[in-house]
């Protein structure tokens, strides 16, 4: 409690915590760790600048929808993320159509690459910023052509950096990963924690070892 408070017996203020994203899965990732948070949608033009990599290009967006939100608040933590898949140095964002969806999972089958994640917390009170980023290789199965059919055909790969979502239990698009597992989901929990216990807010989690349990080597595993 700040002086001011101790002398007024007023209590301190309470931090907001605001998530910059329309995902879903983004909500529930960041549901987990136990933190109540509101969501604004960001404005933000998801392009790749030239000559910019791949790591840059997530770290500047994901710190782009943050301030995008971030700069209408006050007091208050705003996280912003961006992902993106990145197959023999081409970045793969999300598919615009289904012909395109078609096309990233046939470039996709049978091969590894890697998924980025850019992750930014602003704190609004001074301005404060803290990027990242997080990197995990994925090594798609042999899916048949009719499976892949399929998949697109259920709208499900239309919102998904790459065409598709690991955690998928019926498309199951992922042989072998490593690295985050929740980075390859969109938001890489690991990091984030990092982030916010950093920036003085706490994690009361009491689902992250259910979300985490894909992932073998996840560092907090043993800590929440």
């Amino acid at each position: 409690m700040t002086d001011a408070a101790q002398q007024t017996g007023q209590k301190p203020l309470k931090r907001e915590l605001v998530l910059a994203s329309t995902s879903p899965r983004r909500r529930e990732l960041l549901s987990c760790l136990g933190i109540d948070f509101r969501v604004v949608p960001p404005s933000t033009l998801e392009t790749m600048l030239p000559d910019e990599t791949p790591r840059e290009m997530v770290e500047r967006l994901a710190l782009s929808k943050a301030m995008s939100v971030a700069q209408s608040l006050s007091g208050g933590l705003v996280i912003g993320a961006d992902s993106v898949v990145v197959l023999d140095g081409r970045v793969l964002g999300k598919p615009v159509n289904s012909a395109q969806a078609r096309e990233m999972l046939r470039s996709l089958r049978s091969r590894e690459h890697r998924v980025m994640t850019g992750l930014a917390l602003v704190d609004t009170a001074n301005q404060d910023t803290r990027v990242a980023s997080e990197s995990s290789l994925v090594t798609m199965r042999d899916y048949s052509d009719n499976q892949l059919e399929a998949y697109v055909a259920s709208g499900e790969p239309m919102d998904k950096a790459g065409a598709y979502a690991v955690q998928d239990r019926v498309f199951r698009p992922a042989e072998q990963l490593e690295g985050c597992y929740t980075n390859v989901m969109g938001l890489p929990l690991c990091s984030l924690v990092n982030m916010i216990r950093d920036a003085g807010l706490e994690v009361r989690s009491g689902q992250y070892k259910q979300v985490t349990r894909e992932c073998t080597q996840c560092p907090l595993k043993d800590v929440y």
